[in-house]
């Protein structure tokens, strides 16, 4: 089994799509990698070999930016505008969408569930 960046690729998938599988890099990133290193891209995650896997792994870590110092680049640019207080920012303080969707009716995974209000029985109570 390969192991590229710290994950596992899948077994008997094609290298092309098990490079996906590791963050930061899509399809036209795994397709131009596989070109530079000479691979095809039709091979079996299973059938690389150990000088295939190492052309690939050499090759990401030279001219990509993936998973651990990829997530920590996001969130310092999130913390940044959360820290600037600008409108993006206080979107995500708020965690409410950040693009522009609407919120009264959607957004239930920004959100979270709804919170029902819940009304007390009984009136004011007198001492």
């Amino acid at each position: 089994m390969a192991r590229i960046e710290g994950v596992d690729l899948p077994k008997r998938k094609r290298v092309e799509i098990g490079l996906t599988y590791i963050l930061g890099i899509g399809r036209s990133a795994s397709n131009k990698i596989l070109k530079k290193a000479g691979v095809d891209p039709n091979t079996k995650t299973d059938e690389l070999s150990e000088s295939d896997e190492i052309k690939i792994r050499k090759i990401i870590t030279e001219e990509h930016k993936v998973e651990g110092e990829l997530r920590s680049e996001v969130s310092m640019n999130i913390k940044r505008l959360m820290d600037l207080g600008c409108y993006r920012g206080l979107r995500h303080r708020k965690s409410l969408p950040v693009r522009g969707q609407r919120t009264s009716t959607n957004a239930r995974t920004r959100k979270g569930p709804r919170r029902t209000a819940v009304k007390k029985k009984g009136g004011v109570t007198k001492k």
